[in-house]
Formats: C-alpha cells, sequence, structure tokens
C-alpha cells in the first residue's frame, strides 16, 4: 500500500498533532518526522528550519481565524452591523477556540507569540478587512474618518479584550458580552457621520 506523496498540507497536519501531544517546548522536527514515517530531511525540504515549520503552523492557524471574516467586508448590510458582526466573528471564534481545547489554544497561541512577522502578518490582513468595512461605510455616509486604516487599528486596539489571546483568561467573566455591547456603542459613537444642522 502506497502512502500518499509528502506535502506541506501533510507534514502540517502531523506538526498540529505533534504539537497537540508534546507541546511547543518539548515538540522536535524529528518527532513530525517520525509521525509521518520519513526522515527529518524529508520534511526540511518542506521547511527549511524548525522555526520554518513553527511559523507555517502559526499561519495557518491564524488563517483559520482571518478567512471566514472576509465575508463581512461586502454586502448589502450596513457597514455598522458589518462591523459589529466582524467583531462578534473574531471574538466568538478565539473565545470558542480557548474554551473548547484550552491547551491547544495555549500551544497556538505560544508558537504564534514567537512569531512576530506572522503576527504583524496576521494584524494587516485583519485591519485592512476592517479598513474596508470602514471605509464602505465613509462612502455610504455612515462613518466619518478620513483614514479608514487608521480607524481600523484603533477599532482592533480598542476591542483587544475579546479577541486577543493575551487576555483569554478573562473571556469567562460573566460581564463580558455587557462590557463588549459597552465598547460597541462607543466605537459607533467616533465612527458615526455627524449630521449638521
Amino acid at each position: 500500500m502506497n502512502e500518499p506523496p509528502l506535502t506541506p498540507e501533510r507534514i502540517l497536519d502531523a506538526a498540529e498533532d505533534t504539537l497537540r501531544r508534546f507541546g511547543p517546548a518539548k515538540t522536535t522536527v524529528v518527532d513530525v518526522a517520525r509521525a509521518l514515517g520519513v526522515s527529518h530531511g524529508s520534511v526540511y525540504r518542506h521547511f527549511p528550519s524548525k522555526a520554518a515549520l513553527r511559523d507555517a503552523v502559526a499561519e495557518r492557524w491564524l488563517h483559520r481565524v482571518s478567512a471566514p471574516l472576509e465575508e463581512f467586508r461586502d454586502g448589502g448590510d450596513t457597514a455598522a452591523r458589518r462591523l459589529r458582526e466582524w467583531l462578534l466573528a473574531l471574538s466568538g471564534t478565539k473565545q470558542r477556540m480557548a474554551r473548547e481545547d484550552p491547551e491547544l489554544f495555549a500551544t497556538y497561541h505560544a508558537i504564534v507569540v514567537e512569531s512576530r512577522d506572522v503576527i504583524g502578518a496576521h494584524l494587516g490582513v485583519l485591519t485592512e478587512q476592517l479598513a474596508a468595512i470602514i471605509g464602505d461605510g465613509v462612502a455610504r455616509g455612515e462613518f466619518a474618518t478620513e483614514d479608514p486604516k487608521s480607524a481600523a487599528r484603533a477599532v482592533l486596539t480598542a476591542t483587544a479584550r475579546f479577541h486577543n489571546p493575551v487576555h483569554a483568561s478573562e473571556w469567562d467573566d460573566p460581564a463580558l458580552a455587557e462590557e463588549f455591547e459597552a465598547v460597541w456603542s462607543l466605537l459607533l459613537c467616533g465612527l458615526a457621520a455627524r449630521t449638521h444642522t
């Protein structure tokens, strides 16, 4: 029976399984290769170093978070509603991951923290998504800002408590939903276009 070809995706799947078993501190490229039944040199042909493999694992995990948010960029709904749904989806995804598999979530968080370039790229994707929604709100007359990208960065900063893994220990706070509503109201007031009488 022939083994399927060794692909980056198979290696990343094995790396995730190995990380789940051993944690980020103890997982080695040799462990990943052993799980695949190949030599570690075969893994290095796809990922030139342990750091490159870890970055790829982090990047794939963060893509799972950001890809579904694309649906909110455009659409017939108001920009305000799409912005709110985007924030709820981002927060809900991270909070659900932390709740359903806290050990794996902590593992991914540890890997991501070490992958500064990957974090920067992820934040860039999130900022672009938000800037597109805010820019559309400006075009529709819902929002008033001269710089949608700066406004997007401010929104990410203002809502960090609800989606940044640094705050994961606070996500079981019963007042979290109420606090989100308070922050959302402030954001909406800050972005809203002013009518002059």
